[in-house]
């Protein structure tokens, strides 16, 4: 197979790996099917909320490392350029789709998570100081209002003028910024309309474990 030609695939390899349920594998590693339970949703918050913190967080690493740890890897060692694209080219479109596999998984009918850990995993290993912004942005909100859909709403938000502020003349992680913060704006827009109606959750910062609803 031609070089360039390998390069096709490494978004495909980026997909695959955003696409592990990992929400889902805690939960069934426990007897529990997360997507009976909560929001429904298979990410690390309704995870925190149905099985505790501690597999909340667990979730949460995992989810991050599907995004940071393969682009990483991939930055540090090198990705050599093509006749399609250029390297900074490439890893955004891999780290895209990573955030893409997780919130659309083939293994679950094509229904995920919301991309919040993912894509920070994804800015991490391009954009450490959009993602401190960020992830600083995030903890203030949800100490403050106990509510994660609030930060990670503000988070998302906050990426693209982050991103143009700090990486002024690389249009290619505005865009990655961009596409990440719109994604994960759409992809609250349940969260959004029942913060709209006073009906949102709220999390508890405790390690036990709840009873399912």
């Amino acid at each position: 197979m031609p070089p360039n030609a390998l390069q096709w695939l490494w978004p495909v390899f980026f997909y695959i790996v955003g696409s592990i349920p990992t929400g889902y594998l805690i939960g069934r590693s426990q007897g529990i099917d997360i997507r009976q339970h909560g929001s429904g949703n298979i990410g690390a918050t309704n995870v925190w909320r149905v099985m505790g913190s501690t597999w909340g967080l667990l979730a949460f690493v995992f989810d991050f490392l599907k995004g940071f740890l393969p682009l990483y890897l991939a930055r540090v060692f090198g990705m050599a350029d093509g006749d399609y694209w250029s390297t900074p080219l490439l890893l955004v479109i891999c780290g895209i789709a990573a955030i893409l596999g997780h919130n659309y998984t083939p293994w679950l009918g094509f229904k995920g998570g919301k991309g919040i850990a993912t894509s920070a995993g994804v800015l991490g290993a391009l954009m450490p100081v959009v993602l401190a912004i960020a992830l600083s942005l995030w903890i203030i909100a949800v100490l403050i209002t106990r509510t994660v859909s609030i930060g990670s709403i503000l988070a998302a938000v906050v990426l693209a003028p982050a991103a143009a502020w700090f990486y002024p003349r690389d249009w290619i992680y505005l865009g990655l910024a961009t596409l990440a913060g719109g994604l994960a704006v759409w992809r609250h827009r349940a969260n959004i309309q029942r913060l709209r109606n006073g009906t949102e959750s709220r999390i508890e910062f405790s390690s036990r474990k709840k009873n399912a609803p």
